[in-house]
This record gives structure tokens, C-alpha cells and sequence, in this order.
């Protein structure tokens, strides 16, 4: 028997996953918390197999509901799209753009007003946050396009936009032209998993040089205003620098030397006309940001 899975119940399973919840997939698309669980459960009966699986107040997709999701995403979207080039009326359509804090400027304007041009009745929605979560978000289909800071080594992902050297960074103010090897270096450092601070600690361990996490941030902005405050050194590229801080010579300042970050654009198995118009404006401007 053949099954065709109806486009609502799609969007439903989508919105599930996506919030967590049957409560806020239902405000989400108007229906009631009752409604969507029923829709759900057809769908299970559909599908021959359970979807979702309770994780305390969590919703969580199973190996199959994973599946089934990746695919929904893509069927939806064509959907959308089919019904925009016929001009019927629906739901505003979206495409979903990820970049690292560092691109945030100078790439998503850019971006959003040429992309505006070519699909005025398709919204773009923007994701700027750590590295590791654009690559799940990818993976799971949540994003579409995403800029990412790789180790330079990894070939197998997406495609290598540029290489950009790691630099040690401090406030202009910050004198570390002396300093001692023996002495505990303050270090500025995003949360653990980041590929930054992975590079900080690692060539501080191969150096044997001690050093002390003086701040631990998940925001850009922060790191900045920690340098600001000359509160210790970071790690970063030379990319989007503030004035007020530079970059420390290595050998001047007693740091051990640090490797380069590849940048590669991903992106992920739906794909559409937009998605792709989308791909393209984002490698276009990224790859001239970074020669």
C-alpha cells in the first residue's frame, strides 16, 4: 500500500521538533496541543513505527523520526516553493542562515539585500551562535546554509572558503613584552566545545606554559570587552578586529604559536531554488571577505 503523508502533518512534525513541544508547536500554527498529537500519532500509524520518544518535559525525535523529519523538510519546502511559482497564497516560506559572530557584520547585510531582491515573499531566518551548534542544526536540516570555522585539516565537510591564521589578542594597552615563561598567562576563552579555545589550551599544554582561565564567555561581545578590560589575551583571527585591539607577536610575548582555522560553507540536504540562490550570494560575499 502505497502512503502519502499529508503536508500539515508534516509541518506539525517540523514544528515539534523544532520547539520541543506539542503545546509550542500548536500556538505556533494555531491548533491545539490535542490537534497536533493527533496528527502525530496518524502519522506513527502511517509510518509503521514511533517518532518521538519523551525525554523528561523534552520531545525527542527517534532514529527514524530523524529520518522522516530530514525528508519532511525537504518535501515541505518544495511544497512552498511550487505554490509561490503558481502564485498561491501560503504561509510566508523560509530559508535559514547560519554564520559564526565573527561574519555577523559585514556578510548578512549584504546577504539579506540581495537575497530580498531575487525572493521578496521568502523570509530569512538568521542563526548567529557557536560553531559546534551550526554544524548539528545543519546535520539535522534546522539550518540550510551555514558559514563555519573548521580545523584546517578536515577536508570532508562542506566547502573550504579560506584559511585564516589564529592570533593571540590583547588590548593596546596590554604589555606582555616581558613576561616570563614561568609565569600563569590570563587567558580570555569561549566555552567549552570551541575550536579557538581548543587551539589556545593545546599549544599552551605542547609549550608546557602555565595558564589561568581569567574569563570564559559564550558571546564575541564579551570577549571583546574582557580584551577592553585587560582582563588577559585571547584567541581569535585578525578578521573584524576592533580598533582598540591587536594582535601579539608570538616570540615577543613569550606565546606559544598557534595554527589557522579554515572557514567552510555547509549545507544541508533540502534544497530548493532559494536554497540554493541563498548558497551562492552567502559563497560569493564570504569568499571575497576573505582573501
Amino acid at each position: 500500500m502505497n502512503v502519502t503523508f499529508d503536508i500539515d502533518t508534516l509541518r506539525a512534525v517540523i514544528a515539534a521538533t523544532d520547539l520541543g513541544s506539542f503545546s509550542r508547536a500548536g500556538v505556533q500554527l494555531g491548533r491545539t496541543q490535542s490537534a497536533i498529537s493527533m496528527q502525530l500519532k496518524k502519522l506513527e500509524q502511517q509510518a509503521g513505527t514511533q517518532l518521538f520518544v519523551r525525554k523528561g518535559r523534552k520531545l525527542v525525535p527517534t532514529e527514524a523520526g530523524e529520518a522522516l523529519i530530514a525528508y519532511a523538510r525537504q518535501i515541505v519546502a518544495l511544497n512552498d516553493e511550487a505554490a509561490l511559482k503558481v502564485g498561491a497564497e501560503i504561509s510566508t516560506a523560509v530559508v535559514r542562515l547560519g554564520v559564526p559572530q565573527d561574519f555577523f557584520n559585514d556578510i548578512i547585510p549584504v546577504t539579506l539585500s540581495e537575497f530580498s531582491q531575487l525572493h521578496p515573499d521568502i523570509d530569512v531566518e538568521i542563526r548567529a551562535g557557536l560553531n559546534h551548534t551550526l554544524h548539528k542544526e545543519i546535520q539535522a536540516g534546522r539550518l540550510d546554509v551555514a558559514l563555519s570555522f573548521t580545523e584546517e585539516h578536515i577536508t570532508n565537510e562542506g566547502e573550504l572558503l579560506g584559511k585564516l591564521p589564529m592570533r593571540w589578542l590583547a588590548h593596546k594597552e596590554l604589555d606582555f613584552a616581558n613576561s616570563s615563561r614561568s609565569e600563569s598567562v590570563p587567558l580570555v576563552l569561549f566555552d567549552h566545545p570551541c575550536l579557538f579555545r581548543k587551539a589556545a589550551l593545546t599549544s599552551f599544554e605542547k609549550a608546557e606554559r602555565p595558564w589561568r582561565a581569567a574569563v570564559t564567555t559564550p558571546n564575541l561581545v564579551f570577549v571583546w570587552g574582557a580584551l577592553r578590560s585587560k582582563l588577559g589575551v585571547g584567541v581569535r583571527t585578525d578578521y573584524g578586529l576592533p580598533d582598540d585591539i591587536h594582535c601579539l607577536s608570538p616570540k615577543l610575548n613569550n606565546l606559544p604559536k598557534l595554527p589557522s582555522i579554515a572557514v567552510r560553507l555547509l549545507r544541508s540536504n533540502n534544497s530548493t531554488s532559494a536554497v540554493d540562490d541563498l548558497h551562492s550570494i552567502i559563497r560569493s560575499h564570504a569568499v571575497s571577505l576573505l582573501r
